[in-house]
Order: C-alpha cells, then structure tokens, then sequence
C-alpha cells in the first residue's frame, strides 16, 4: 500500500460525503490523535473505532452545531475495506505525521470548500424574490457542483416541503378528530387519557385543527423511509434518484401511512407506478408529483394570481430550512481553527 493508494480511498469517502462531511472529519481527528497525543495505534481498530466519534463530534459542534444522526452500523462504514479501514490510515498517518499534519489539513480545507459551496444555494433564495426566482436555476446550482450532488435529496426535500405546506397553511385546510358519541362511556373510563392524548372531554367530543405538513428532520444519510408526514394522515417520500426495488419496497414498508405521495423525476414515474404493481402496492399511493409538477406549482405560486399570498412565503420557508439543514460555517472562526493547528503553513504539492 503506498500513499497515492491511500489518498485515492481518502478522496473518494471525500467525493461521496454529504456536505457535513462526518465521516472525513472523523478521519481527520483519529489523524490528529494519533499526530499530537500518540495514544493510539491505526493499525488496531479498537483504538480509536468508538473513541473517534467523540473527537469528530466536538468539530462538529463547534462549526456546524449538529452530530451525525446515523447508526452506529452505518458510522463506522467509514472503516470497511472500501473506504478508510486500518491499514489505509496507517499509510495515511506515516505521511501526515512526517508533514506535520498536511492530511488533516487537506481534509479541512474540503470542508471548507464544501461549505463555501453550500452558501451559494442559500445566497441565491437571499438575492432573489418572487418575481426572479426560477427553480430549474436554484437546482442546477446543486447538480453542477460535484461536492453538493450528494446533498440533492435534501434539497428536493426542502423545495417539496416550502411549497406543500404553504399550500395547506395558504388554503386555511382544518382537520377534525372526533368520536363516535355512543362511546361516550368508555370515554370517561379513560377520560384522562383521551384528554392528554387526544384532547377530547365528555364535554368536547370534536376539535378542529390546523392541518400542517411538517418534515420529519435532519436524517441519516442512509434513511429510506420517511421524508414528510401530515397530521390529516398522509406520508410524503421524496425519490430523485433512480428507484430499485429494494428502495420501493422500503418505501412502502417503512411508512405506515395509508396513504403516500411519492415525489420523483418525471423519467422515473412509469418505472415506479410498474414496481408498485408488481408488488400489488399500488393501493397505498394516493398519487406521484414529478419535477415537472413542481416547476409549474411553483412558477403560479412565484408570479401566478396569487403570488402575493404565496409567494414570500414559499421562498421563507426555502431559506429557513436550507440554513437549518446546511448551518453555515462562521468563515472566520473556522479559520482561526486552521491557524491554531498550524494548517495554514502547511505546502505539499500532493495535497493541494
């Protein structure tokens, strides 16, 4: 193993992070342990395996404000054969110590170009209002760039989230939970239950409520279930990707719902709609939107009749939950960091 070997296994769990980049990170840190403490060995996993999401979680915090939501399983991926695994960070590790840190710096100065990337989504929702703004430019702005592809499910997620629950929130959708008034015995019974759980009384046997769209999270990298749930009974899962069977039956099967809406590519619905068939789900799709639904939804919410009800709204929303899923790294604080470890001073033609 030699260290072109090891850097073409480091970049390519680099190419294929998310824009957190948890996992470089991770390696980065078990690197700098290893640099400046000496009490690990990289040869033996069991060192640093669960030591290291610690030393990875405080970077997180302090520049991103948030830890990786993953599996245990699916975090120490990082590790198998075709990523990074122990013999990889052991050549990777001779050379960082003999440069005086030049892979960690390398790793960090991804981060930062990952994250300087990522605010030219959110400065393009700022500069623009209702009147300029075009969908198809704020999602090319994500498949052009090679280090935000990764992040696109996200992005979909958040365009179907700021127009859907505009929507509801715009068209005043109520929703009533009552009950059948003969039960009304076995309501008191359990009258304090159904008050603190269903907040219905003897008294009050129906409420009305808002209906609401909301999104389940920030969610691992490796979630295929759910994406969006509506409390009037409906699950929404976004697919911009191509869909196997593998991922349609898990789609289905993690989503208890009744009813689901699928968001997908307009290429990918006639192969959705056949695997549903074949596995004789149909019956639980309430109906599939595709890219192109959403570019003519948003095109008459931007600048249609009622722009001036939906407009602004829809583009908040976009912003607020961009800022929330991609939190934005203070430059200059991140920059001290890099100085204080000395990454700044560090020139090696391998590692540009």
């Amino acid at each position: 193993m030699n260290i072109e070997t090891a850097k073409q296994s480091l970049d390519k769990v680099i190419d294929k992070a998310r824009v957190h980049l948890y996992k470089p990170i991770q390696i980065a840190e078990i690197l700098h342990r290893d640099r400046t403490e000496k009490n690990i060995t990289l040869s033996e996993l069991s060192t640093y395996r669960t030591q290291s999401k610690k030393w990875r979680d405080i970077i997180c915090i302090q520049f991103l404000g948030r830890t990786s939501t993953s599996s245990a399983r699916y975090q120490d991926d990082v590790f198998n054969d075709n990523a990074v695994p122990p013999a990889i960070l052991a050549v990777l590790g001779e050379e960082n110590r003999n440069s005086n840190g030049i892979v960690e710096a390398y790793i960090y100065r991804k981060f930062l170009q990952r994250f300087s990337q990522m605010t030219t989504g959110l400065d393009y929702c700022i500069t623009h209002d209702k009147t300029d703004f075009q969908l198809n430019d704020f999602l090319d702005l994500f498949w052009h760039e090679a280090g935000l592809r990764r992040s696109i499910d996200k992005v979909y997620e958040i365009i179907v989230y700021a127009l859907f629950s505009t929507l509801v929130e715009v068209l005043e959708v109520s929703v009533e939970v009552s009950m059948n008034p003969e039960k009304i015995d076995l309501l008191k019974e359990f009258e304090d239950f159904a008050q603190r759980v269903i907040q219905l009384t003897p008294d009050q046997m129906a409420i009305k409520l808002k209906a609401r769209i909301n999104r389940v999270g920030v969610t691992n990298a490796a979630d295929r279930g759910l994406d969006m749930w509506a409390n009037f009974g409906l699950a929404i899962q976004i697919k911009h990707l191509s869909l196997t069977e593998e991922l349609a039956q898990n789609i289905v099967s993690s989503v208890s719902a009744d009813k689901i809406v699928i968001v997908c590519k307009d290429t990918e619905q006639k192969i959705i709609v056949s695997l549903l068939n074949q596995m004789g789900w149909k019956s639980k799709i309430q109906s599939i939107v595709t890219e192109t639904d959403l570019l003519r939804w948003y095109e008459k919410a931007l600048r249609g009749q009622f722009s001036q009800l939906c407009g602004d709204k829809i583009l908040k929303k976009l912003s607020d939950e961009i800022q929330v899923e991609f939190p934005t790294t203070d430059k200059k604080e991140f920059l001290q960091f890099i100085q204080k470890r000395g990454y700044d001073e560090l020139i090696n033609n391998r590692w540009l």
